[in-house]
């Protein structure tokens, strides 16, 4: 008879789980992990992943969601950090930037891969949007204090595409530092923040 599993045990596993299919995802791609090899990661029977998790599928969509709520978090604990709306901004740019190069393998997952139902994962959605609006909401603070003008969204993704941008170029090898990718970051956040200065349209 199966030993029966405390809500400790089940977040556990779940978690060990978690641990290693985000390996395994950025080290081998998604095509190539099976729940057997998960399984084997972790020493365990084939089927032991199935009572914690429906399929492969459904392992990537709980690791991309616990990646990108520990994204948020950084990004809202950095916005937290200082009323001035400048250094906010500088703030969180270092909190993304941080978290990419702590975390290659999450950050990855979260913006290297998708999921054609990502509907039919609440959870991963919430947390997408939670991340998404927090790309944007130190933009808001800029705009409300007058150092920047334009559409919030629409400016918080042209950071991001400039971070993101950087940021793959670290991972691929085509920058040699951290620190070049940071200078880099800040050079092209410092052009783009200069054409979105008040009155220069």
């Amino acid at each position: 008879m199966p030993r029966v599993l405390s809500d400790t045990d089940v977040a556990d596993f779940r978690g060990r789980l978690c641990e290693a299919a985000e390996r395994l995802f950025a080290e081998k791609g998604l095509e190539s992990v099976t729940m057997r090899q998960l399984a084997s990661e972790l020493g365990v029977s084939p089927m032991t992943p199935y009572r914690y998790f429906k399929d492969k599928d459904d392992i990537l969509a709980a690791v991309r969601t616990s990646g990108f709520d520990r994204f948020a978090d950084a990004l809202e604990a950095a916005r937290g950090t200082t009323e001035d709306a400048r250094r906010r901004g500088a703030a969180v740019g270092q909190a993304y930037m941080n978290f990419a190069f702590e975390h290659p393998h999450t950050y990855r997952l979260m913006f290297d891969l998708g999921q054609s139902d990502e509907g039919a994962y609440p959870d991963l959605a919430r947390a997408t949007q939670r991340a998404h609006s927090n790309q944007s909401a130190y933009v808001r603070d800029l705009i409300e204090a007058g150092v920047l003008e334009g559409d919030p969204d629409q400016v918080g993704q042209m950071f991001w595409a400039a971070s993101h941008g950087v940021i793959q170029l670290w991972m691929t090898g085509k920058l040699k530092s951290r620190d070049e990718a940071r200078d880099l970051v800040g050079a092209i956040n410092h052009a783009i923040s200069r054409g979105l200065r008040p009155g220069r349209s």
